[in-house]
């Protein structure tokens, strides 16, 4: 991998991560059109950029948390809590499904079935306003539609955030946790799959291209949330989506 193929996807991937768009299936993408070999260890790099910008936009958040768990008396204590929870989905599923998750990296038309399960979940989630704040059991179905997410093509940020919306929840504290949420999944990923033998440093590169355009785009993307314009993103996964499995 040159150094403009590194930079274009941290580019790609600051971009993507965040938006309800999915940043696994324009990595599928990618690969298939641009004939563009992703190697794992970079992939890595570009999730642990992910991490990095979480804590540079949250830092507060997670410091709040941080003070008082693992007490459950205040808001930031279940909070705390929450995100433990809402996690084990995701890690049984990337335990006991990692092969065929694996497999729908290289299934193109998968990949447009799901960016139309993002759209439609998009779309729907505009109809419910905000009426509560969380409870532990919302942490498990978000927690559950974060696993979803390791399908190509169903945006992680799309299906937490909406199915948060879809539950009544405020839009505020669904942001949070969402974003908050991925925390534990990429360490643990991180912690599983790297390794320093095949690390190259032309890979630096989108690593720093990904911590500043992902940064730039999570501010712009609360904004979307808080605006009431999250769902507009449904129109361009439905697009890309039909594009793919008519191609």
């Amino acid at each position: 991998m040159n150094i403009l193929q590194s930079i274009f996807l941290g580019i790609i991937q600051g971009i993507t991560e965040w938006l309800p768009v999915s940043s696994s299936g324009h990595l599928v993408i990618f690969q298939q059109f641009l004939n563009l070999e992703v190697p794992l260890l970079f992939d890595i790099l570009l999730h642990f950029a992910t991490l990095i910008v979480i804590i540079a936009v949250f830092h507060k958040d997670i410091l709040k948390i941080l003070k008082v768990f693992p007490s459950t008396k205040t808001t930031d204590g279940k909070l705390g809590w929450y995100i433990i929870i809402g996690s084990i989905p995701i890690a049984l599923t990337g335990l006991l499904l990692k092969d065929t998750i694996a497999s729908l990296f290289t299934n193109i038309k998968a990949v447009g079935i799901a960016l139309l399960f993002t759209a439609l979940i998009l779309f729907i989630s505009e109809k419910y306003p905000a009426k509560r704040t969380m409870k532990w059991y919302d942490s498990i179905i978000i927690g559950i539609s974060q696993a979803l997410a390791l399908v190509p093509g169903i945006s992680r940020s799309g299906t937490t955030i909406s199915t948060g919306l879809l539950l009544g929840l405020d839009k505020r504290q669904v942001a949070t946790f969402s974003f908050l949420l991925v925390i534990p999944a990429i360490l643990g990923a991180t912690i599983l799959e790297f390794s320093y033998t095949s690390l190259e440093f032309n890979y630096i590169y989108g690593f720093i291209a990904s911590i500043i355009v992902g940064y730039l785009t999570l501010k712009w993307l609360l904004k979307i949330i808080i605006n009431n314009k999250f769902h507009y993103f449904s129109i361009y996964c439905f697009i890309l989506g039909i594009i793919i499995l008519i191609i």
